[in-house]
């Protein structure tokens, strides 16, 4: 019984430790980007708190939306991810075409809509990632992001 026991043990503890391969091998290409970024705008900082670089980051990447900050607006602008493929150098990201602009909620609404969702790239609807180390990243032909971008620490 204590034999039987111990196997049934050993088993689930196999299980549990095969559970995390599993789900790393599930994983979309771009999952070393999830998390915040800042620059792209404007040069990396130097030196930057992460609570100062979580307050505003410039980029978000997700599993299935990247957003980005734009400086004319106080919202985020989405792009959803139709696909993402693994490239020599990064990532590229193919986006859903974006919606219609929606019309103005009222009579003095100042929110037009804005066509302009890529990222200043040759079409708005693709974005190449290039990495360019563990904790940067550049968008290569994007004139809205001409410097490279830094990853927001947790700490």
């Amino acid at each position: 019984m204590r034999r039987t026991a111990c196997l049934v043990m050993a088993l689930a503890l196999a299980a549990a430790n095969a559970v995390p391969v599993f789900a790393q091998a599930n994983l979309p290409p771009h999952a070393w980007l999830f998390g915040a970024w800042t620059g792209g705008l404007f040069p990396p900082p130097s030196t930057l708190s992460a609570r100062e670089c979580l307050g505003l980051p410039v980029v978000i990447f997700t599993k299935d939306i990247v957003m980005r900050a734009v400086i004319t607006d106080q919202f985020y602008t989405q792009r959803l991810v139709e696909t993402a493929r693994i490239t020599a150098d990064g990532v590229e990201f193919r986006f859903t075409h974006p919606p219609e602009p929606a019309a103005p909620a009222g009579p003095f609404s100042l929110s037009q809509g804005s066509t302009d969702v890529g990222f200043g790239c040759s079409s708005p609807d693709i974005l190449n990632v290039q990495r360019r180390g563990e904790n940067e990243i550049s968008f290569p032909g994007c004139t809205d992001f001409p410097y490279p971008l830094v990853r927001c620490s947790a700490r």
